[in-house]
């Protein structure tokens, strides 16, 4: 699966995430990668609209983690771990989180700065890169499947 999307506006991004949603499975590993401020928090925003998170969604750049409870297409509830590594300065960090724990849970990962995982990061995830457009507001939005 491969899917390239414009973006002009926050809401717009939180819509992307929110059809993303649908076909998101537990277990499932979303990588997120885009320059500071390109919307990745946004995404994750939409993606737990998807999952009828009621909590209010922030970027745990201070806590790396933060848990979501939500609930699937059956009505059951499934979590989401929304981690953001952009203060991780080494694998040890990350390994010192239980990183195994949520990559590799019953819930659905999502994780900005994905590339501080390095060899960490799941084989089977989907990959989404968030760049600027042309204008202040425009994004691009690519969402692809990696086995």
């Amino acid at each position: 699966m491969s899917e390239l999307l414009q973006s002009t506006s926050e809401q717009q991004t939180r819509e992307a995430a929110r059809s993303m949603a649908s076909s998101l499975q537990r277990g499932d590993v979303v990588a997120l990668y885009g320059e500071l401020g390109a919307g990745k928090t946004q995404f994750v925003k939409g993606l737990c609209d998807g999952f009828h998170v009621r909590d209010a969604v922030t970027s745990p750049t201070f806590v790396i983690l933060n848990r979501y409870s939500g609930v699937d297409g059956r009505n059951k509830e499934i979590f989401l771990f929304h981690f953001d590594l952009y203060r991780v300065q080494s694998a040890e960090e990350i390994y010192d989180l239980g990183y195994e724990e949520f990559l590799f849970g019953n819930g659905i990962c999502v994780v900005e700065w994905a590339e501080r995982l390095g060899t960490l990061l799941p084989s089977r995830r989907y990959d989404v890169k968030i760049a600027f457009g042309e204008g202040a507001d425009e994004r691009r939005i690519s969402i692809d499947w990696v086995e």
